[in-house]
């Protein structure tokens, strides 16, 4: 098989990153500051050569893959890279977590966490499924140089399964807004080039500075 290039990226700043609150399948655009922030990954990866962009369903990601792709190349959309289904903490803050849900908020936090599904939604070991299922349609695609546009869950259990860890590993990695992670694939190796990169948003100001 030949190399690749994976670049794992996430999407910029929604309403909901903005405000603290829940997110996961609720399709909601990026805010003024994320639109800044996906601009300033497309410009740190103009000139990486990919030859094919995946990227999620949901508009924040397919924003943030359009800044990324350019004029270049068309989006390909990939159902199984969507965010993890969250059930009924979506659009919750913590606090409203705590109130509603103590008890599966313990249980999150402990060493069982990839296989307790949110109240209404999926688990970990879910998301691990169609992730898999997605990252193995990337590496049959062929290409040399990949950009993988999606969502803080999908990305860390991606990161898990790419290096060998099981999905209840996730907290091991951070998967910040606009942040990009480079993996290489080589003659059954798998390198690290680069893990929850931001150095790219240095420059764009701070959420309603104006610009």
């Amino acid at each position: 098989m030949p190399s690749m290039n994976l670049y794992l990226i996430r999407h910029g700043e929604t309403a909901y990153n903005r405000d603290g609150l829940g997110l996961g399948r609720a399709d909601i655009p990026l805010t003024p500051f994320g639109e800044r922030q996906a601009g300033a990954l497309g410009r740190r990866l103009a000139g990486v050569p990919f030859e094919r962009v995946f990227v999620s369903p949901l508009r924040r990601a397919q924003q943030t893959a359009a800044a990324v792709a350019g004029e270049r190349l068309p989006l390909e959309t990939l159902d199984d890279l969507t965010e993890m289904h969250v059930g009924e903490t979506e659009g919750l803050t913590f606090a409203a977590m705590r109130e509603r849900f103590p008890e599966f908020l313990r249980e999150w936090s402990g060493d069982d966490a990839a296989s307790l599904p949110m109240p209404g939604g999926e688990s970990l070991d879910d998301v691990a499924v169609r992730v898999i299922r997605a990252l193995d349609t990337v590496r049959a695609s062929g290409a040399t140089s990949v950009a993988v546009v999606a969502h803080n869950f999908v990305l860390r259990v991606a990161l898990c399964h790419i290096l060998g860890l099981p999905p209840a590993r996730f907290r091991v990695f951070g998967s910040d807004l606009a942040s990009v992670s480079h993996l290489v694939f080589r003659a059954g190796h798998t390198g690290i080039r680069m893990i929850n990169d931001r150095c790219h948003l240095g420059d764009i100001g701070a959420p309603g500075d104006g610009r």
